[in-house]
């Protein structure tokens, strides 16, 4: 009697991997280099929403939201992350990038950048620390 098994069709071809291909081009979301950024408030209230940061020697750039403004500050942050994804896809410096959100500073859902609040930071660290800590 034959004890081996018969092989299954399937396993009988060679194996083949197919590649993904990466999503889109983005920014670094970390950086330990200098940066700028600014604040984007709410449209009514004035409450600050969260950060907008951009780091050029590490090509970094992010949407860091302030915790005191709760799911909004989250929401709101969809809207400044594919602003910045379209900016990396289009090949511009993070500085590039959040100098054009400053000069369109209303295209948020809730909030709106508030040109006068741009500023630096040793990090994004301090940026990050910013929006937990206020």
């Amino acid at each position: 009697m034959n004890t081996e098994r018969p092989i299954n069709p399937r396993f009988d071809d060679d194996l083949h991997f197919n590649l993904v291909k990466p999503g889109p081009p983005r920014y670094q979301t970390r950086t330990e280099k200098p940066v700028r950024y600014f604040e984007v408030a709410d449209r009514e209230n004035g409450l600050v929403l969260g950060y907008v940061w951009a780091g050029d020697e590490d090509d970094a750039a992010a949407w860091e939201p302030r915790q005191a403004a709760g799911p909004r500050g989250l929401m709101e942050g969809l809207g400044w992350f594919n602003r910045l994804e379209k900016a990396k896809g289009r090949g511009i410096r993070p500085s590039q990038a959040i100098e054009e959100m400053l000069a369109e500073p209303a295209t948020g859902k809730f909030g709106r950048a508030l040109p006068d609040s741009l500023t630096d930071a040793p990090n994004a660290a301090a940026v990050k620390a910013l929006a937990k800590g206020d």
